[in-house]
Formats: C-alpha cells, structure tokens, sequence
C-alpha cells in the first residue's frame, strides 16, 4: 500500500510517498516526472515517516543541516541505485558532477568508462527531488 503526503515548501508543493515504514519518493508538485499514478493510486495519511521527513524538510529550509536521513527505500535498477547511494554520500552543501559520479561507478564496477550522460538520466528520474 502506497501512502501520501503533501508538504508545503519556499518552493512549492512537495508530495511524499512512502511503503508505511520508509520513504519512497519526494516530488515537487508537477515536476517532470512527477509521478501522478501512484498518487491517484495511494492514500493520504499521516505517519511517522512523513513527521520525520517534515522535520528534515524544515531544518534543510531554514538553511540548516538536518544531521540525519530518514529511512528509504527505493525501488529502481541496480545502476540507478548505485547512482543514488553515491548522492546519499554527497556532504551539505557540497557539489559533484555526472562525470565524478561516473567515474565512482565505474571503479566500483571495474570497467574503464561510465556514461556521465547515464548518470544525469539516472538523476533525472530520482524519486527524491529529481
């Protein structure tokens, strides 16, 4: 059963999704592959998870480092996932590049090159504020 949320940020609305015990995605409302199904499909509801992920929401808005990640899970391909778990190793405020996560990938993986092209997609299809 999917469940849902809307918050309300600076930038808009924020729909949240989640399995009851984690959070599954986080979309500003009618972004580009803002997935509209699932919410017609899903329940609105009020759960720890998305308390939790307010709070995180508040503390990033306020221009603060929240000090914590609420639980996820993501259901995707393997290499969407391996794009994904390296954005999780990303410090407040810092940046890295398609081709900085690629290269990662790649050495992960033991090939020669990654497509920083298949990363960017990768990113643009993330559940978490693609």
């Amino acid at each position: 059963m999917n469940n849902t949320f809307h918050y309300t940020s600076p930038l808009g609305g924020i729909t949240l999704s989640s399995d009851g015990e984690a959070l599954t995605g986080l979309w500003f409302d009618g972004q580009k592959y803002f997935p509209h199904k699932l919410v017609e499909e899903s329940s609105e509801a009020e759960l720890p998870i998305f308390t939790q992920t307010c709070n995180w929401l508040d503390i990033y808005f306020s221009e603060k480092e929240p000090g914590f990640t609420p639980p996820i899970s993501l259901h995707t391909t393997p290499f969407r996932k391996a794009v994904y778990d390296i954005l999780l190793t990303i410090p407040y405020g810092q940046t890295m590049t398609y081709g900085e996560i690629a290269n990662i990938i790649a050495n992960q993986q033991g090939a020669e090159h990654m497509s920083a092209k298949a990363v960017g997609s990768a990113v643009g299809h993330n559940p978490m504020m693609a």
